[in-house]
């Protein structure tokens, strides 16, 4: 291959946040040949331009440019390029899934306090760097990178599916492929894609203190090295 594969990080970075310290340290962890950096969301747009190999829709919504951001997720389930979301990026995927799926009336009850029956709703318990058990769903993609076994995720956040759209979701044909207590469907992916998966835990937690890279993490690289391999043919 004559060229990195080409990963955005599409988020408004912000160094006081953990979150994003914890994924600077995941993309150190990346492999050689693949250039990961973070896309300013008024700049999402440029996802669409055929520039980036895989889209990885980072924490810490509501986003400087919300529609832009679901916009990118858009085009990324219909063009088949390969898409992570972690945290916010979880629930602005189930937003866009939520809309163009299921045809729901796509809102978020952070950026829109009040709307009514909301897709992504205030959480009963808020997980504000609090860790919970997550489930996988067995025979999901989701397991068959993270395994069977439950493990502990890592929550930096308030917000998560509300249980009616999570139903919808489901009868659209998006595979709820993990749950927590308190934090309800932890991951969502898109049979038949590439690669579009989000989880409301944050795989890259760990990576600051030396971690290896999340093997969700490591799926969807491959998959981008993938779309990237496909494209040079």
């Amino acid at each position: 291959m004559d060229r990195p594969v080409r990963i955005a990080v599409l988020g408004d970075r912000e160094p006081a946040f953990v979150s994003h310290r914890e994924l600077d340290a995941a993309l150190a962890l990346l492999p050689a040949g693949v250039d990961a950096g973070w896309l300013p969301t008024p700049q999402a747009h440029a996802v669409a331009g055929g520039a980036y190999d895989g889209v990885w829709v980072a924490p810490g919504g509501p986003f400087d440019d919300d529609g832009a951001v679901l916009a990118a997720i858009g085009h990324a389930r219909r063009s088949g390029l390969p898409l992570l979301g972690t945290c916010s990026g979880f629930q602005y995927t189930a937003l866009e899934l939520a809309g163009a799926l299921a045809g729901l009336d796509a809102r978020h009850a952070e950026a829109e306090p009040g709307a009514p029956d909301p897709v992504i709703a205030p959480l009963a318990c808020p997980l504000h760097g609090q860790r919970r058990t997550v489930t996988p769903v067995a025979g999901t993609r989701f397991a068959a990178l993270l395994g069977d076994a439950p493990f502990e995720g890592m929550h930096f956040c308030g917000f998560g599916l509300a249980p009616a759209a999570a139903r919808a979701l489901e009868a659209a044909g998006v595979t709820l492929a993990a749950h927590a207590p308190d934090a309800g469907v932890e991951a969502l992916e898109l049979p038949g894609h590439p690669f579009l998966m989000a989880t409301l835990f944050q795989p890259q937690v760990g990576a600051l203190a030396g971690a290896p890279l999340s093997p969700l993490i490591a799926g969807f690289v491959a998959a981008a090295q993938e779309h990237a391999t496909i494209r040079l043919q």
